[in-house]
């Protein structure tokens, strides 16, 4: 053991450090590996000494949503709310893909953290800022839904192994596929086309994540600003 394990293992233990130490463990060996266990031994203590600073694993992983919450850059002062918002937003989406493990996570929370609450009232309140109404901005909210967290839920997502399952086909069975998706789906296949490889498959994942999370975040702030500009109420269409 090095001197500078050495020294680590010395400081004294607490819930930011317990916390950290988490993210980091997550980070390399997913949220399925992580353990009350496993991350006692990464601090060199016995788990009992964890129980001291997070009651139990699912403290521990609300903890760990604060933590990366705590990385989104907070809002640019005095600017455009769309600005604002869309800033905040791809911030939000660096933090989870710095961090994999935590979508699947904030998905699965059932109580909701002082931390996790300040990060949406400030959402909240970069749209009352710039003048919109409490009735719109509850249903942006509800229109935002993940997307303010930096993701999104996708009809089919096969991100998680799709490379390598391609490469692994034969280019002629790629090819009868292909032909096959032509003649059953011929409007999936139009966009397939489009979304193609680089290599000219049209079997796979040809989607660039970020920009249709980009493309769908423009979208829907356009429509917010349009509702805006409108006095658009939910009880008349529009204000008088």
């Amino acid at each position: 053991m090095t001197l500078l394990a050495e020294a680590a293992r010395r400081i004294p233990l607490n819930r930011d450090r317990v916390l950290s130490a988490a993210v980091v463990l997550a980070d390399e060996v997913g949220i399925e590996s992580l353990s009350m266990r496993r991350l006692a031994q990464e601090l060199g203590v016995v788990p009992m000494a964890l129980y001291k600073h997070v009651a139990n694993k699912e403290e521990l992983l609300g903890g760990m949503v604060d933590t990366i919450v705590g990385e989104i850059g907070p809002p640019v002062p005095d600017a455009p709310w769309k600005s604002a918002v869309r800033l905040r937003v791809l911030s939000a989406r660096q933090v989870l893909l710095r961090h994999p493990w935590a979508r699947p996570v904030i998905e699965t929370r059932t109580n909701v953290t002082p931390a996790v609450l300040a990060y949406m009232d400030g959402f909240a309140g970069m749209f009352l800022t710039g003048g919109f109404s409490v009735d719109l901005t509850h249903h942006v909210m509800h229109a935002m839904g993940s997307r303010m967290w930096g993701f999104t839920q996708e009809v089919f997502d096969d991100s998680a192994g799709a490379g390598n399952q391609h490469a692994q086909v034969p280019a002629e069975v790629r090819a009868a596929m292909a032909q096959q998706m032509a003649e059953n789906f011929p409007h999936l296949f139009k966009i397939a086309a489009v979304a193609a490889h680089e290599d000219g498959s049209l079997v796979g994942n040809g989607c660039d994540d970020q920009f249709e999370f980009e493309f769908a975040l423009d979208l829907l702030l356009d429509g917010f600003e349009r509702l805006h500009q409108q006095n658009w109420t939910s009880g008349g269409g529009k204000g008088k």
